[in-house]
């Protein structure tokens, strides 16, 4: 793999420009030119000439030409969907190709994460495959893939929707519904919610759950306990040594272990309209 990734990164020395930014790059390399109309028509090249740093993954004029006849034309027309799509291709910071095969996914400037793998000494970025690399810019870096990554479908339902329609989190929704806080995580947020499931609750002590559904203050402290203001995947999360919580109290992250305040996390990045829920096996209580 590293002899693999060591071609394309001769590959792209070709091509590097380091006194031009990622416009004038994709410019003069002569084989972006579909891309570089399409960032001109949606409005992003004042953005993409800017300080940045940003990391570009970039498709060729044969990558574009993949598309479905019309695709390109009708998606000229429609500015919010080229630009969702383009800035899906777009991640601020500078990763390097070592960065990138050393990580699960990153997150796009369009909100979404683009998934990473490597496959048979191959790198793929969503269904894309990186055919040259580390094509350094002034403000960021370049990598070339293969194909046009499209995002993934808006997710409509909202978090407490989610949590009701999984259907393992039934404990959960009805300590919400009791406490009235099904109102507020139904809002804009946005939230990160580390949902525990109905095993997680069976675990308290016997006759926990009924006393806190008769102490509705308490009840509502721990609930808001597990909810975080903003989105943390589970990359940034495992980055952090602490979050707060919404009722000012402290998580505590063991990146090693996969745990918050000692509950371990067994499913990440569960997408909302409103936010994302992580699953963990235990509930937290406040100190």
């Amino acid at each position: 793999m590293k002899k693999v990734f060591l071609v394309l990164v001769l590959i792209g020395l070709v091509f590097t420009g380091f006194s031009k930014n990622i416009v004038e790059l994709a410019v003069s390399a002569g084989n972006f030119t579909t891309l570089v109309a399409a960032v001109e028509k949606a409005g992003l090249a004042g953005v993409l000439t800017g300080e940045g740093p940003f990391t570009v993954f970039a498709p060729t004029d044969e990558a574009f030409a993949k598309l479905p006849e019309g695709t390109i034309e009708s998606l000229l027309n429609d500015i919010p969907a080229l630009t969702r799509i383009l800035t899906y291709h777009v991640v601020p910071g500078k990763y390097m190709s070592t960065d990138v095969v050393s990580l699960e996914y990153l997150k796009s400037a369009e909100g979404s994460a683009i998934p990473i793998k490597v496959e048979d000494g191959k790198v793929y970025v969503d269904n894309a495959m990186i055919t040259a690399v580390d094509i350094e810019a002034s403000n960021g870096v370049i990598h070339v893939i293969d194909s046009v990554i499209l995002p993934p479908e808006k997710e409509t339902r909202r978090i407490p929707e989610i949590a009701i329609e999984t259907g393992t989190f039934k404990t959960l929704v009805t300590a919400l519904q009791e406490a009235s806080l099904v109102e507020a995580l139904m809002g804009e947020g946005p939230f990160t919610v580390f949902a525990p499931n109905d095993e997680a609750f069976a675990k308290l002590p016997e006759g926990t759950i009924e006393s806190l559904l008769k102490d509705i203050p308490a009840l509502k402290n721990i609930l808001l306990y597990h909810v975080v203001p903003g989105i943390y995947m589970a990359e940034d999360v495992l980055n952090m040594r602490s979050l707060t919580a919404l009722n000012g109290g402290q998580l505590t992250v063991n990146p090693n272990e996969v745990k918050i305040q000692g509950s371990k996390i067994v499913a990440t990045d569960i997408i909302a309209a409103n936010g994302v829920i992580h699953v963990i096996d235990a509930v937290m209580i406040p100190q």
